[in-house]
């Protein structure tokens, strides 16, 4: 029998009848929580769930994903599964530029339509996180721009006593409109940072190549200013994106077709790609620069390159959500994300049984008995339903709930008990009785 898909119903319908009549709802206390995970969680304290095993395993499980962190490339998607008997959040860590624009999507099948928060946090160099966004209460689905090049981390933990399967998707796409017409980042070249004269300066920005006389367009909204004549540049003009606290630059034009003061919208004419300034021996080319409010000229590539595309990582059949599976080979690697590149966390042994919490028809996201979680090849996996040998224990044992030694005892088993064995963990084995009940003893 799967693991996680064991609920305690009894304790579960308790927990509902408790928030029912407590109304968890909007916090009450002075502080205002930054975002809906955290009035949500505030919701449980002021209705004293966090005193309760489910709750608390909620909140824990909420701070657990910001350091057990996944390490994924974008554009991804998996399949995943959360019990209403078992808190469930996952964190995804990937690497963010300044001009990406990233949409993620949770998509959920269950009984009862379930919220699903979704926060992003920046993460410094000692791992240390801070809340960027977060997805509004009544939608499972973000969109999102980073402001820094750095690392970050998306949580997605769906609400308390909520049961179901979800897909979570995250692709990326550029933040700004491709400024010249009929063209894309393919005819981009002399790229951002690469000598110019003789190595005394360096570029500010891409060149995209295009006849004389094609369509400057217009990136984003706002307002044009700097139009005007420059050594380098030649007939330049800037366009002040305010929201994204940038300025668009378009050099050499031919013409323009603003002025000072003008407001424009994605796909207007700015003007139209010639070679003026320090451009008249070389090829009819738009150089599009940006610079931000606070530190000066960016590598533009990342606002206007070509998005990768939707996800396509073959799904996990959604019926092996939930179940438990165990090592084939002598050793196997768990890791931190779903490659064989990814850095190993730990190699299980034989037999070894995990929970399978989601992934993609190649990589696994499991999670082992103690809690850990990481990916492992489905091919190196198998099912437990076949048992690995029959046993009678010698002497008379508890059946525990965990491989734990600290765990909730099932019941006791009688000294020839016949077992049938389905896997191990540490010093445990997973065992079945006769009657198809399952848990875990001693294996000394």
């Amino acid at each position: 029998m799967a693991l996680m898909k064991i609920a305690g119903y009894g304790f579960v319908l308790l927990l509902v009848g408790l928030a029912a009549c407590t109304g968890i709802g909007p916090a009450t206390s002075l502080f205002k929580p930054s975002s809906p995970h955290e009035q949500y969680s505030q919701s449980l304290k002021d209705a004293k769930l966090d005193r309760t095993a489910l709750g608390t395993d909620w909140l824990r499980a909420g701070e657990r994903a910001l350091g057990d962190s996944l390490t994924i490339t974008v554009p991804y998607r998996e399949s995943g599964y959360f019990s209403a008997s078992k808190p469930l959040a996952t964190g995804y860590k990937l690497k963010g530029e300044r001009g990406d624009r990233f949409l993620i999507k949770v998509e959920t099948v269950g009984t009862q339509d379930a919220q699903v928060f979704i926060d992003v946090f920046s993460l410094d160099e000692q791992g240390k996180t801070s809340l960027v966004t977060a997805s509004k209460a009544d939608t499972n689905v973000l969109n999102w721009e980073p402001r820094r090049n750095q690392n970050y981390l998306i949580r997605v933990q769906p609400e308390l006593l909520r049961s179901g399967q979800y897909t979570i998707s995250i692709t990326r796409e550029p933040a700004l409109s491709f400024p010249v017409q009929g063209k894309d980042s393919r005819q981009i070249s002399s790229y951002f940072g690469v000598p110019r004269d003789g190595g005394r300066r360096k570029h500010e920005g891409i060149d995209i190549f295009a006849p004389k006389g094609t369509p400057a367009l217009a990136s984003a909204n706002g307002i044009v200013s700097g139009v005007g004549l420059n050594r380098l540049g030649g007939n330049v003009a800037f366009v002040n994106d305010a929201e994204r606290r940038i300025r668009i630059y378009y050099a050499h034009l031919d013409s323009w077709h603003v002025k000072d003061g003008q407001r424009v919208a994605v796909g207007d004419t700015i003007g139209f790609v010639g070679n003026t300034g320090n451009a008249r021996t070389t090829a009819p080319h738009l150089h599009y620069g940006i610079y931000t409010y606070d530190e000066g000229a960016t590598n533009p590539l990342p606002f206007i390159r070509l998005g990768r595309g939707p996800a396509k990582q073959p799904m996990l059949a959604t019926s092996r959500l939930g179940d438990s599976v165990r090592v084939i080979d002598a050793r196997t690697a768990i890791r931190t994300g779903p490659s064989s590149e990814a850095r190993s966390l730990q190699t299980l042994p034989k037999g070894t049984v995990l929970t399978i919490a989601g992934g993609t028809d190649f990589w696994l996201r499991v999670v082992t008995p103690t809690g850990a979680t990481g990916y492992v090849a489905n091919k190196a996996m198998e099912s437990i339903r076949r048992p690995l040998r029959q046993v009678a224990l010698a002497t008379q044992k508890p059946l525990l709930d965990n491989a734990d030694p600290t765990a909730a005892p099932v019941s006791l088993l009688a000294a020839g008990s016949q077992l049938a064995v389905l896997g191990v963990f540490g010093a445990f084995e997973l065992v079945r009785q006769a009657n198809g009940t399952t848990g875990w003893v001693s294996a000394q």
